[in-house]
């Protein structure tokens, strides 16, 4: 060899030439020699990559070293499984990885790791973005350091498989798969994996079919925190909803045995099972972990002597299946191979600039038709319960309840689930008659879990469906971003857009709700989405743009793939008036199904005052930047403004996430002053963004101020408003800035863009 072996695999050689082996008390007869063979085959060579891995990292060319030693007994689980069974897996799941590979004819699973652990760009999941297990031909979905974050959309998946069967649509799995999800320890104790465990029983007590392998690694270590014995076992073996099994890892026949035993109750009773799968952490948790600063030498190396690679050598040679020679040498061919692909795969080229390593947060997929709209014979029916309201202007909840209507009819996969959206129809009545019109598999009500209802909504996306996941409030989402942040959103930047999570996650929010008080149900803050790559956020201030934006967002997640939060402000979604009791200002005609969608990020343009044209040198147009409650709040002011004379443009931004500078911009075309009000608070609110980017896209031109809320949580009744901007507050404000601006001279006014 032209580099030297690793430390341990030359001492694991003296071991077996020494003959100084585990004792086999059982020589395994379940496994055939092949699988036997096969097995430790997938282990030596997962052993083997981990031990590269190290030492390419050495030498500044890998980057990443949480191995899988000690957990290669789930070789054993993959074998268990079918090709076709979507496996969300553990980040010590290297042997299952190799093993799976094996039932793919032409599968390069060495190489394809190696690229991974050198950040290479030719790696076939992530393109060099980050290691990670997974693969689209493989049904493995990436998953990044997984703290129990992947389990809840394991469930969602799980469900999903069964509901695509009972809706009759095709789906990525097919309709016999089971999921599996394997989860670490100590990541069982986190509040995402018993959610989500809790979720998967829920459904099995009520017989709903959800065919999910949960299966937990225990190493008996968190990094550094010991896993108390028998904890596992304790905490997971006594629920009925779960079926409870348990192996040795170190035990390829015993392991084999319990997951295929699991594996046939899961997809018989399509119903979820836990493995329970010893296993001992070799090397350390990492690279950079010094395991001597938390264990004593006697448990490092009473541990080591526990590894299943040691054992699953010895019942090899036990069982004759190759000679002590023969063996030695396939294990130093296989160290010589996977060096030679490691010198190949190091030498690959990486990602170096901005625009190829974000080519894959929101890759452009190729235009496709919609589906047909509804015949109108059909539209008449399903409007039915509401066709004496058909031909009058609506409120913005009652124009998003017909629009989803609608979109159910055009899009037959798509799936609205929540809390209380059934029979219900949502706490604001938004879904109301959906689940009488399109049935329990459409319309479904969950438990209260935000966590496994954004887990449902990404496992119903990688079936194929289209979800439409309602959060109940705005503040309610913070219990479950990461499964936005770390989870949805991610998923096509670390599979280099082969995977997806399309979705629409309608949330009712933001501020002004008249008696609601305190963060959770009256809460003006979204800056949670603001900085999460990729996604698009879209909020309506009426009810027609709700209408048109809606379908937009249903037709970027079915087209584009894109993850759209659907920001719906609570307190416009019953308003009817606009400036005076009983004048329905704010009521709006309900735009057909066939009505042209604006352009993604185009914002909606009002003027309001006398014909600026006649106007001009007297009064300098000033523009009013909002969204949501404060164009609303805009809207307000500026009709009686105009009555003292004073033009104003309004910019209803509606796209929040990402802004289209350019577009604002062209909105503004002849205003110098902006007005920029945003409900939310000052600080971390949507107004900085819009403040820093107009001002970097026009350097010294525009006159830029803002008004926000106060940075303040929302108190109870009516001191709510005294912390929130006001119609008073915009008035004044303009008058304000109008009167302390010169005249506009020639030279200025009107300056071209």
């Amino acid at each position: 060899m032209a580099e030297p072996f690793h430390p341990w695999l030359e001492s694991f050689l003296q071991r077996i030439n020494s003959n100084n082996l585990p004792s086999v008390s059982s020589l395994q007869q379940s496994l055939s020699d092949s699988v036997l063979y096969r097995l430790w085959h997938s282990q030596l060579s997962s052993r083997l990559l981990d031990l590269q891995s190290r030492l390419l990292q050495a030498k500044g060319q890998s980057f990443y070293t949480i191995g899988s030693a000690g957990h290669e007994g789930n070789a054993a689980v993959a074998a268990a499984l079918r090709l076709t069974d979507p496996a969300f897996l553990h980040y010590r799941s290297g042997a299952f990885f190799i093993e799976r590979s094996k039932q793919l004819p032409g599968s390069t699973p060495l190489y394809d790791m190696l690229l991974s652990f050198c950040a290479s760009s030719d790696d076939p999941i992530s393109g060099g973005r980050h290691k990670v297990l997974g693969s689209l031909a493989l049904n493995i979905p990436p998953q990044t350091s997984t703290i129990a974050s992947q389990l809840p959309k394991a469930v969602g998946a799980a469900f999903a498989i069964d509901l695509s069967k009972r809706l009759g649509q095709a789906g990525s799995w097919p309709h016999d798969a089971i999921v599996m999800c394997s989860f670490g320890d100590a990541s069982a104790n986190h509040s995402t994996a018993q959610g989500a465990i809790n979720a998967a029983c829920w459904a099995a007590y009520q017989h709903v079919p959800l065919p999910l392998l949960f299966v937990c690694e225990d190493n008996g270590l968190g990094i550094s925190t010991p896993t108390p014995q028998g904890w596992i076992e304790q905490s997971l073996a006594d629920r009925p909803e779960l079926r409870y099994f348990a192996a040795d890892g170190r035990d390829l026949a015993q392991s084999y045995t319990a997951a295929r035993n699991a594996a046939q109750y899961v997809r018989r009773k399509r119903q979820p099972a836990l493995l329970h799968l010893s296993t001992v952490r070799l090397f350390g948790h990492a690279g950079a972990d010094t395991e001597a600063a938390y264990r004593s030498k006697i448990q490092v190396a009473a541990e080591l002597e526990l590894d299943p690679l040691l054992a699953s050598t010895a019942c090899v040679l036990a069982r004759g299946i190759v000679s002590r020679q023969q063996l030695q040498q396939a294990i130093t061919e296989l160290a010589s191979q996977i060096s030679r692909v490691a010198q190949v795969a190091s030498s690959r080229p990486k990602l170096h600039s901005a625009a190829a390593i974000m080519a894959a947060i929101a890759p452009v997929k190729p235009a496709m038709p919609a589906p047909p709209l509804p015949l109108p014979a059909i539209r008449s029916a399903l409007f039915e319960f509401d066709k004496h309201n058909m031909a009058k202007p609506q409120h913005l909840a009652k124009l998003l309840n017909w629009t989803l209507h609608d979109l159910f009819a055009q899009y037959h996969n798509v799936v609205l689930f929540g809390e209380d959206v059934g029979k219900k129809g949502g706490v604001y009545g938004v879904s109301q008659h959906l689940v009488h019109a399109f049935g329990a598999n459409r319309v479904i009500n969950t438990l209260l879990d935000e966590q496994s209802i954004l887990g449902m909504a990404i496992g119903l996306a990688q079936q194929g469906l289209l979800p439409i996941a309602e959060i109940q409030f705005l503040a309610y989402v913070h219990n479950a971003e990461d499964q936005i942040r770390g989870e949805a959103a991610t998923l096509p930047f670390f599979s280099n857009g082969q995977y997806h999570n399309a979705m629409v996650i309608r949330i009712a929010g933001l501020a002004y709700q008249r008696g609601f008080g305190g963060h959770f149900h009256n809460d003006n803050s979204f800056a949670v989405f603001r900085d999460i790559p990729g996604i698009i956020v879209l909020c309506p201030s009426n009810g027609a743009d709700a209408a048109l934006l809606l379908r937009q967002a249903v037709q970027l997640a079915a087209e584009q793939k894109r993850l759209v939060i659907f920001l719906e402000p609570i307190a416009l979604y019953m308003t009817r008036d606009l400036l005076s009791a009983g004048d329905g200002g704010w009521l709006c005609d309900y735009p057909t199904p066939d009505t042209p969608l604006p352009a993604l990020g185009e914002p909606a343009v009002f003027n309001q005052g006398p014909a600026y044209e006649q106007n001009r040198a007297a009064r300098p147009q000033l523009a009013i930047i909002s969204y949501g409650n404060g164009y609303y709040l805009s809207r307000q002011a500026a009709a009686e403004l105009q009555s003292a004379g004073y033009n104003l443009r309004l910019l209803d931004i509606r796209c929040v996430v990402p802004l289209h500078i350019d577009a604002i911009v062209a909105a503004l075309d002849g205003c110098q002053q902006v007005l920029i009000v945003d409900e939310c608070r000052r600080r971390g609110s949507l107004s900085e963004e819009l403040f820093t980017a107009l001002h970097e896209a026009r350097p010294g031109w525009y006159q830029l101020s803002r008004i926000t809320a106060m940075d303040s949580f929302i108190p109870l009744g009516t001191a709510a408003y005294a912390v929130l901007p006001s119609k008073q507050q915009i008035m004044d404000k303009v008058l304000q800035l109008i009167e302390q601006t010169p005249k506009p001279s020639a030279a200025t006014t009107g300056a071209p863009l």
